[in-house]
């Protein structure tokens, strides 16, 4: 199971974090940092993915036998245990670090491809992506997930039947919109948004599809 997908950058900026279990409001807040102090200081030429055991669990609180009446302080004690085996996987592209955070049933080469098809994905729907393009649209980087992975287990893994269903999504959005302002400037432009401004940094391409140029990744 998919615990969590993160994405931040290489100053441990989140750019998106999505749960897809019960997790305690102050590990959310905590674990963009937490892993990126993690991944940031790994040697290169190690693989990606590591061991990280009470990541997700809340260390201040023993939930362990918290609830009685049906035996579910078993069902409590299981989560627990689940939990501690969590791994993360990641990847790092441009400026920006893809993680999952998944259990021991999950491949850790199928979660590595699986970022690579969440990473396609994006280039398709923004073409040429960029950083800013996650900080404007984070909505549609949300619905190009959940396109990917619905309540931690994995959806779809099409990189084309990915790409149909949001241009699908997207021409919904604007004949909706259309309909409700006929006065609205024609022409407004794809999902892409305005990359002007002072935000020079924000913009570099992530260029991870142009020439398939995808960063060597240890997977020993």
């Amino acid at each position: 199971m998919i615990h969590a997908v993160l994405i931040f950058n290489t100053h441990g900026t989140p750019r998106l974090a999505k749960f897809y279990t019960p997790t305690p409001a102050n590990t959310k807040a905590a674990l963009p940092r937490r892993i990126f102090e993690l991944v940031s200081s790994r040697p290169a030429g190690l693989c990606n993915f590591l061991d990280a055991p009470g990541l997700l669990t809340d260390t201040g609180t023993n939930r362990t036998g918290d609830l009685h009446a049906g035996g579910g302080g078993w069902e409590w004690e299981g989560e627990e245990r689940e939990l501690q085996r969590a791994r993360v996987v990641y990847r790092l592209y441009a400026t920006l670090y893809f993680v999952f955070v998944v259990d021991g049933a999950e491949s850790e080469l199928g979660v590595l491809d699986l970022i690579q098809v969440f990473v396609e994905s994006l280039d398709r729907a923004f073409e040429n992506v960029c950083e800013l393009d996650l900080v404007f649209h984070f909505d549609e980087v949300h619905h190009i997930l959940a396109e990917l992975v619905q309540g931690g287990l994995v959806l779809e893994t099409n990189v084309e039947e990915i790409a149909r269903a949001v241009q699908e999504r997207q021409k919904a959005q604007k004949a909706s919109y259309a309909a409700d302002n006929p006065l609205a400037a024609i022409g407004s432009g794809a999902v892409g948004g305005p990359r002007g401004g002072g935000l020079r940094g924000l913009q570099t391409p992530l260029g991870w599809i142009a020439n398939r140029a995808f960063p060597t990744v240890g997977t020993h």
